[in-house]
């Protein structure tokens, strides 16, 4: 069992989240040739250790997060809100 502690929720069981992909991924614009499209959704890195993920919390809040998770073990080294605006209230900067 993974447990993901949620900034808004506190701490879950994975159960509760649905995933989304990797995180560290940059889309092209929607007017970007058709290779760039290509490149940004099918060649991607099996990476062992350490990456960044999406997750939702489709089962709590339903905000997007930001996981670094070491594909190895599991564990999970940090988890922040996807989007910045989000990581601002957190953080009482709004």
């Amino acid at each position: 069992m993974i447990i993901l502690n949620c900034p808004f929720c506190g701490p879950r069981d994975h159960s509760e989240f649905d995933y989304g992909g990797d995180g560290s991924i940059t889309y092209p614009s929607l007017d970007a040739p058709v290779e760039d499209w290509h490149a940004a959704v099918f060649l991607r890195d099996n990476i062992c250790g350490v990456q960044t993920e999406t997750w939702q919390h489709t089962q709590g809040c339903r905000m997007w997060l930001l996981v670094e998770r070491d594909t190895m073990s599991h564990e999970v080294h940090s988890i922040r809100p996807a989007h910045p605006g989000h990581a601002a209230v957190l953080e009482g900067k709004v």
